[in-house]
């Protein structure tokens, strides 16, 4: 990495074990792109709860030349009461943007026929998250679904498609439209 990778810990205390764990993670990210510019780790308490259901939130940012690849790793679907767990998913999962990032920079990703698939993760009032069949997180705004049907969308439910790396206020990828499946068409 071209500047030293920043961890914070939001409304939790600094644990050294945790950040070693986080930094050695870190340090493997070059396996799948080398050219990482910088990275930064947020770690934080999902929700205010007692120690023993407390559950944990991850945002990795990485930079590469062009873009930020970002994972939220929320507790939605996953049991994230161990934050070393939810450290190994969120970083799990930036590996494979890096992979598949590092992939299509060298012209190896094989285009599929049709427009990018995934599931409902999480749903809010305003927005929502999904996880795609090729391991990424996208963020998708009400307005991006198509023919309005944002409030007939459920956890779970199968979507397709179209994905801007741009982001929107520091989510990450976002999907510029979306569009409810059958659960046939989905494959994951």
């Amino acid at each position: 990495m071209d500047t030293p990778l920043e961890i914070a810990f939001h409304n939790m205390d600094r644990s050294e074990q945790l950040e070693d764990r986080i930094r050695a993670r870190a340090a493997k990210m070059e396996r799948y792109y080398k050219h990482i510019t910088s990275a930064h780790v947020v770690i934080e308490p999902a929700q205010k709860a007692k120690a023993a259901n407390r559950q944990y939130h991850v945002r990795i940012e990485a930079r590469v030349p062009g873009t930020e690849l970002v994972v939220n790793q929320d507790p939605g679907q996953r049991d994230h009461h161990n934050p070393y767990q939810t450290v190994n998913d969120a970083f799990d999962a930036m590996d494979r943007q890096l992979e598949q990032f590092s992939q299509t920079k060298r012209g190896e990703v094989k285009r599929l026929d049709g427009p990018p698939t995934g599931r409902v993760r999480q749903l809010f009032s305003e927005y929502g998250f999904i996880d795609t069949t090729d391991g990424q997180d996208i963020w998708f705004h009400r307005a991006s679904v198509e023919g309005g049907g944002f409030d007939d969308l459920k956890v779970g439910d199968p979507v397709e498609l179209s994905i801007s790396q741009s982001g929107n206020e520091g989510m990450g990828p976002q999907a510029s439209s979306v569009r409810p499946t059958s659960a046939m068409r989905v494959a994951g």
